[in-house]
């Protein structure tokens, strides 16, 4: 059971994932431009980083790194890329310092 959250002015979604019986698993983290309307349907572009924390905060993992790289996005949009990468590094600390449920407050 996913429960997804997103903003218009963070560079990331987080996505809370719940086993069957609802028991937290921990947060998929998709770095992203910032979420938009258009009309009625919510528009995220995925920038192929990705983060994952368990629900007891001892396993934080940097996904996908190779694809970002390989999306050649560093080249075509270099202020995105930036704001990719410095919103993953963002992710990473709040997960390691243990900061990061107040995300979703």
């Amino acid at each position: 059971m996913f429960t997804e959250y997103y903003w218009r002015d963070r560079w990331y979604s987080v996505k809370e994932v719940r086993d069957a019986t609802g028991t937290l698993k921990g947060w998929y983290c998709d770095i992203a431009r910032p979420a938009r309307l258009a009309g009625t349907e919510l528009v995220v572009e995925d920038l192929d980083l990705d983060l994952w924390r368990s629900a007891d905060g001892t396993d934080v993992r940097r996904l996908d790194e190779d694809e970002f790289e390989e999306s050649g996005l560093a080249r075509s949009d270099p202020r995105a890329a930036s704001a990719a990468v410095a919103a993953l590094d963002e992710l990473e600390s709040l997960a390691r310092e243990g900061d990061f449920e107040a995300l979703l407050a």
